[in-house]
């Protein structure tokens, strides 16, 4: 019995690999990084430029990428840049009001929607069971000349769709056309 326990613990750390999570079960830890969650392969290139928003405090939000993914939702990537000379903290109206979304996920981009003009339908950010967002959390003071990536998931709208608008808090709208 011994034998067949040994055999069968050494088959589950085979070098299969785990595929990478969108989002952190835990909550982040300051340690002076970013808590982005995006992982590397999908930083979204910073030379693409669908859309910059000016919002408060001197934020530049640049839309690098709207993608539908295979899996029937839209991610939407970009970088925030502090184009100010202070440190900015001000980012909890990002987060939104929602009740659970502000308990559950702090410093976050979760206050993001999408709206279909066409379909009439608005989007709100994914979550998970825990009511965690599938965005970009844990987000630190932003340094002056600082960028951070960002990104946000949603429900994608119907396959005619392809262009939505966009609504962060504290920044202005702005129409993006969505990537097969």
């Amino acid at each position: 019995m011994a034998a067949a326990l040994s055999l069968a613990v050494a088959g589950c750390g085979g070098d299969e690999k785990k595929p990478e999570s969108s989002t952190s079960s835990a909550p982040s830890t300051d340690t002076g990084k970013q808590s982005d969650n995006t992982p590397v392969d999908d930083q979204p290139d910073p030379n693409v430029k669908l859309a910059e928003l000016k919002g408060a405090g001197n934020v530049l939000l640049t839309i690098n990428a709207v993608e539908r993914d295979p899996g029937g939702f839209v991610t939407v990537s970009g970088q925030i840049k502090n184009q100010g000379t202070e440190i900015f903290v001000n980012n909890f109206p990002w987060r939104g009001t929602e009740t659970e979304v502000v308990r559950k996920n702090g410093n976050s981009v979760a206050g993001a929607t999408l709206v279909d003009d066409v379909g009439k339908k608005r989007y709100y950010i994914l979550r998970d069971t825990d009511g965690r967002c599938l965005c970009t959390n844990g987000i630190n003071p932003i340094k002056p000349g600082e960028s951070i990536p960002v990104f946000m998931q949603f429900p994608a709208p119907p396959e005619g769709t392809s262009e939505v608008e966009f609504s962060l808090p504290t920044f202005p709208t702005a129409t993006l056309k969505i990537a097969a």
